[in-house]
């Protein structure tokens, strides 16, 4: 693939996510400080949400074995975490079901919980993809 079949098809992903919901305003923000001095700098602010969402899913995960007596604030924590970092890329639908996870955590709602970090990988791996 030629340079410019690349870049049209980044282009079109990058679109696509943005008239999918997947992304909002605060990810042009982000571009908006990627300049010569610091070509790669979206690059590497979404290596980063990549990098700690992996470790901040695992946190969740490992907290959920302890049933029955899960630490719903510790859940929270962890996805509230998990919640600002996808705030800070312009995930916006990962923010959305962050959000969903942490109502189900007030609850105490384990099924829920459970349900919900499935969706919440989900949507991040669509990101990925992308």
């Amino acid at each position: 693939m030629d340079r410019k079949q690349l870049q049209h098809q980044v282009a079109s992903t990058r679109r696509s996510l943005f008239d999918q919901g997947y992304l909002d305003d605060q990810f042009i923000q982000l571009e908006h400080l990627q300049d010569e001095a610091n070509p790669n700098f979206v690059e590497e602010v979404v290596r980063l949400f990549y990098s700690d969402s992996v470790r901040l899913i695992q946190n969740i995960e490992q907290a959920m074995i302890n049933k029955p007596n899960i630490d719903f604030g510790k859940l929270d924590d962890y996805m509230h975490q998990f919640k600002g970092s996808s705030s800070s890329i312009g995930a916006k639908k990962v923010m959305k079901e962050c959000s969903k996870f942490r109502e189900y955590c007030y609850a105490g709602n384990i099924e829920g919980v459970a349900l919900q970090i499935a969706k919440t990988e989900s949507t991040k791996a669509r990101l990925s993809y992308a």
